[in-house]
């Protein structure tokens, strides 16, 4: 059996994520650009599901939750996060993606107004021991985002 297809689902998984953010970015959208931003980052996620490591894959669910909430979609976006946290605890992931994850839950929870529950949710993202410091600010610039929720950190 050839490695090209593992060769190809990396390169695709890679780019498509790529794809997703520089779509997140732009300030403005359009309804196409949307649709394609939720469909390039479902298309990555699959491909890391052909290839990828267990942190790939909850890397992959996290995005698609951002979309969601890029797309103030809580729904989808809640339960992309909660697969991300799944993920962590099925195969032991902590630091970055189980923060991450948190994270991901709160920004769905606040969207659908459960600001209590959003709370409670970066209270333990901010419990996560993270190594590098500057992901540590990462996490700490992305909380501070979460929709409805003034810092209090």
């Amino acid at each position: 059996m050839s490695d090209e297809p593992t060769i190809d689902h990396r390169r695709l998984a890679a780019t498509l994520f790529n794809q997703a953010w520089e779509l997140m970015a732009k300030q403005e959208r359009s309804a196409a650009e949307d649709d394609r931003m939720l469909h390039v980052a479902h298309a990555s996620r699959y491909h890391w599901g052909e290839v990828g490591t267990a942190a790939n894959l909850a890397r992959g669910e996290w995005q698609c939750s951002r979309v969601y909430a890029v797309l103030r979609r809580p729904e989808p976006c809640v339960h992309h996060a909660r697969r991300v946290l799944a993920l962590c605890a099925e195969n032991e992931l902590a630091d970055w993606d189980l923060a991450f994850g948190h994270e991901a839950l709160a920004r769905g929870l606040a969207l659908a107004g459960d600001v209590e529950a959003a709370r409670a949710e970066i209270e333990r993202a901010l419990a996560v021991p993270i190594a590098e410091d500057e992901d540590r600010s990462l996490l700490l610039t992305d909380l501070a985002t979460v929709p409805g929720i003034d810092p209090f950190w």
